[in-house]
């Protein structure tokens, strides 16, 4: 009885302090960025963003989520918050509702929506990077290279100021795969492979894994091919970063402190 009437006083005593909190940071949920009418788009296509509410001309993050491309859900992490950048985190559509060609275009309408948008939040709309966790790690490269993707919105792929996918897939997705019947440990490449779109021209890209060991069916190997091939073609500002001792799902906290010293850098010598 004793340390619940203690836990109950701390929670109360919590919940008045965090009355007076100062933070300048909100979030602002569920905002719509589609304009498909159709009801799972009018349902699911929408995005937080994380914002000062003073301060203008931030750099901003789009954080796309994982899960396979079947499932997750957008959220804002909590080592990216709070730090001097719009964190934007949108949904997009999954499959088997819809096919992966559908869920890259939804992610390039969100960034439309961001590049047209986020100034209303602080945001500079010329320092936007992509970034995102497996499957959105995937959505970042595929949008990020295959111009068409975004130039279908007016957009220029290479206005972003950067992309830094987390142990994203770059050959053919395997949920893609599946819905052709070809497995998970079948290398396939198609016009759904951000690999097929390596060019030297593209924004600053930089590729973060687990560990060689511990990555899902090779994915460390997948990006250092992409790596290679990013860097033969001439890329001027590509890397790779190996996190030892992570595996996929746990990688992504400590490859936010890569992000963020990588963002620094890029904007830094743009300067």
């Amino acid at each position: 009885m004793y340390f619940r009437l203690l836990n109950l006083i701390v929670g109360v005593m919590l919940g008045v302090l965090s009355g007076f909190s100062s933070s300048p940071y909100v979030t602002d949920l569920n905002i719509p960025f589609s304009q498909k009418q159709d009801s799972l788009s009018q349902h699911r296509l929408k995005l937080d963003i994380h914002h000062h509410t003073d301060a203008k001309d931030l750099p901003v993050i789009v954080w796309f989520h994982g899960g396979g491309l079947t499932g997750g859900q957008k959220f804002i992490p909590a080592e990216l918050m709070d730090r001097g950048y719009v964190v934007v985190a949108p949904n997009y559509r999954l499959i088997p509702d819809v096919s992966v060609t559908e869920c890259i275009d939804d992610a390039a309408e969100a960034v439309n929506w961001v590049i047209n948008n986020i100034s209303q939040y602080g945001g500079d709309p010329s320092k936007i990077f992509v970034a995102g966790h497996s499957a959105g790690g995937f959505l970042t490269s595929m949008i990020g290279l295959d111009k068409n993707r975004l130039e279908k919105y007016g957009v220029d792929a290479d206005s972003l100021a950067g992309l830094i996918p987390y142990s994203g897939q770059v050959i053919t997705h395997f949920s893609d795969r599946k819905s052709q019947g070809i497995g998970e440990l079948t290398p396939w490449i198609d016009r759904n492979a951000p690999i097929f779109y390596v060019r030297k021209d593209a924004p600053p890209y930089i590729i973060i894994t687990g560990d060689a060991e511990q990555e899902l069916y090779g994915r460390y190997e997948e990006n250092l091919y992409m790596w290679r091939m990013m860097c033969l073609t001439g890329h001027p500002d590509v890397k790779i970063f190996k996190l030892d001792g992570y595996n996929h799902g746990d990688m992504a906290v400590p490859a936010h402190h890569i992000l963020l010293h990588e963002i620094d850098r890029i904007l830094s010598q743009s300067e």
